[in-house]
């Protein structure tokens, strides 16, 4: 039976566990950004708050949803009408 030397096994093990916490890292943000609610069209959402029925990026299903966000510079956010918290309903103030 053949073994593998300890070493690349090590190699091997970093790795995988270097690519496995890529796939579930959130992307970085930066630190001028807030959540913007109501202004994200659908499915191009950073995320949301779960009364939105999802938490995941690119999920959302209607435009302007007042629950989903957008990561967005907070003078960006007020000017395209969003607001940094959730809300019930769909944003009807958006300015694209």
């Amino acid at each position: 039976m053949r073994t593998l030397p300890m070493t690349a096994l090590t190699v091997s093990a970093a790795l995988v566990a270097a690519m496995a916490g890529n796939a579930i890292a959130p992307q970085a943000k930066a630190a001028d950004e807030v959540k913007c609610y109501g202004v994200s069209k659908a499915g191009e959402n950073d995320c949301a708050n779960q009364a939105a029925g999802h938490s995941c990026a690119g999920h959302s299903t209607v435009s302007f949803n007042g629950q989903v966000f957008k990561a967005l510079a907070k003078d960006k956010c007020m000017a395209m009408g969003g607001k940094m918290e959730p809300f019930d309903g769909i944003n009807k103030n958006v300015k694209m």
